[in-house]
Parts: structure tokens; sequence; C-alpha cells
């Protein structure tokens, strides 16, 4: 991440408060403690606080495009999308003011409310102050990815259906490098696709690590970059993924059973949940991850992105293809 100069942050300081000053009809409104967060590439993150005459002081959230980031109307889709899931229940920051207008900030944008807790998995798993909320955290896993998958499609215009196995079928195809395990669980996966179901909303990207967590658990999710209508189990299976457990043994996170996790969803959402179906997904989720780590690694190869993290993900990639030849039957 390139850190912005005094310059840049005080301009965009400027145009923010003008921006939030409308919204709240607030002319005295200021924005204070404006920093940059070490978080993302696609989309910029900033936390300030918010305070006025008539605006009492409140922590906020910025997040705004990067150049060439995200198609024009994606930030509005996720604001709106976020907003329908707080209404369905889903713990989500309130929207403050957003736009896909680049002409307030520069580039689509999203103010929200700054949600205090804890995001790393690393502490999330290990530190004593979440020691209590680790055994619930898979139960609320659950509930909340049935009251994801409650909201009406028509809340967020835009989502799209896609075919989970053909798109990460063609993204291996469009790399011409040979890899015989993930080429296995490709036939597999094709052999053993699950009956159709009609689509839900799917986050997409449901992991430790994208949602908030204080000492009581869950406080909000983050991250709907790549909500899409699909299959159900498809966020429950990305949930148990090997790689979202940062080490540690239990299957869902890192910190607990898919038993809890299944138990929570159909007690939720008033469906049972197909064990096969469920495992399907989480072969798919592994094939995928594995799929975008050698899609990271070579950004870094072709020298379009040159970074050390980028290229030491490629290690994950036989990781993944370990972890497939364990899963499959």
């Amino acid at each position: 991440m390139t850190a912005p100069t005094t310059d840049e942050a005080s301009r965009l300081g400027e145009r923010l408060r003008a921006v939030l000053a409308e919204r709240t009809g607030d002319p005295s409104v200021r924005v204070d403690n404006l920093r940059r967060l070490p978080a993302g590439a696609s989309r910029h993150t900033w936390s300030f606080d918010l305070r006025g005459d008539r605006t009492p002081p409140q922590g906020l959230i910025l997040r705004m495009d990067a150049p060439g980031g995200f198609e024009a109307d994606a930030m509005g889709r996720e604001t709106a999308l976020m907003a329908a899931a707080g209404e369905a229940g889903v713990p989500s920051p309130a929207i403050l003011a957003s736009s896909t207008d680049a002409d307030d900030l520069g580039a689509a944008y999203a103010v929200m409310a700054r949600i205090e807790g804890e995001s790393i998995p690393r502490k999330i798993l290990r530190d004593e102050e979440y020691a209590a909320a680790r055994p619930l955290l898979a139960a609320q896993c659950g509930r909340i990815l049935a009251r994801i998958q409650r909201i009406p499609p028509a809340a967020a215009p835009g989502l799209e259906a896609r075919d989970e196995l053909d798109t990460w079928r063609r993204a291996l195809a469009d790399y011409g490098h040979p890899h015989p395990a993930f080429e296995l669980a490709i036939r597999w996966l094709d052999a053993h696709r699950p009956a159709a179901v009609p689509p839900r909303v799917v986050h997409g990207d449901f992991r430790n690590g994208n949602f908030i967590v204080g000492p009581e658990g869950i406080r909000a999710v983050l991250d709907w970059e790549l909500a899409h209508l699909g299959d159900p189990l498809e966020d429950l299976g990305w949930l148990c993924v090997k790689a979202w457990r940062f080490g540690r043994v239990p299957v869902v996170g890192g910190f607990g059973a898919v038993d809890d996790l299944v138990a929570a969803y159909e007690a939720e959402s008033g469906t049972t949940v197909d064990r096969e179906a469920l495992h399907w997904w989480q072969v798919m989720g592994t094939l995928k991850w594995g799929v975008i780590c050698i899609h990271q690694t070579e950004r870094h190869r072709s020298g379009a992105t040159r970074s050390v993290e980028l290229a030491t993900i490629g290690r994950r990639v036989s990781e993944n293809e370990w972890e497939l030849l364990r899963l499959l039957p």
C-alpha cells in the first residue's frame, strides 16, 4: 500500500467534509483524525471522526474505489446490499452516505459507522480477549448466513448468477500450466454436482477475516464486493475451506464445528442441509482458492504487480492441491 501524502489526505478531508455537511444539514461538521487503513487494494479504506454543532461525535469509515478497481456501479450495489442485510437482521454497519458519482470525492464511495472490534484472524483465534466468543462463532455464522440468504435479490439490482465450477475451470485453463490435482478435482466436481436450487443472495467471501468480532461474538459482516446469486451452501462451504482456519484445527473458520454451523443454519432457515452438497462446496471452495493463489502469484511473475506478498502466495497453490487430494473420496 502506498501511503497518501499529507496534501492528498488534506484535500480528501475537505471534500469529505463538504459532502457530509450537505448530507447532515450541518455546515459546522468537521472531519478529524482522517487516516488510511492498511487494508484493501481495489478499495481504499479510511477511518475518521465526525463532529459538529448539530452532529454528535461519531466514528466513521470511508471506503472508496481505487482507480480501475471496480465497475462504476459496484459500490452502489454493495451499499444497497449492506442496507438490505441490516434489515434482514445481519449485523452490518449503518450507511451514512454513498455515491457512485466521482465528482464528490474522486471515486465511488460509501461512508459507514465504524464498528469497534477485531477482524484479524490470528487475534480472534488466539487472544484471551476473544476466548468466550470463539465457542459461539460457528453458530452465529450459521444464523447470519441464513439471514443473508433471505435478502430479496431485488434489494440489490445487478447481482449476477454464475456457475462457480465453470468460472474457475476457465480461469485455471487461462494460465496454461498443468495442475493435475486441480484437474482431478474439476472432474470430480463435474461428476458430483448437487441438484440445482433456486438462486439466493450469496455473500461470496464470508470467512474469518471478513467480519468484526468482539468478546461477545460477531458485530459486523464486511466486504460484500463478491456478492452474487447462487446456491446458499456456497457460503457455508467457503467458510469451511482450510485456508480460513489460519493454522487452527476446527473446520469452521478455525473456531468451530460443522455440526454447530449447520444446526444453527437449519434452525434459522427452516431447511435441512445436504451434507454431501456441503462437502461439494467445500471442495469447490478449495479449488477456487487454489486458482486464486495462482492468479496472485502470476501478478508478481508477470511484473504487473511486483510484490513479495504476492510471490509468497505461490506456495499456497501446493497446499491447496494437497488439501483437494485429502478431500476427494
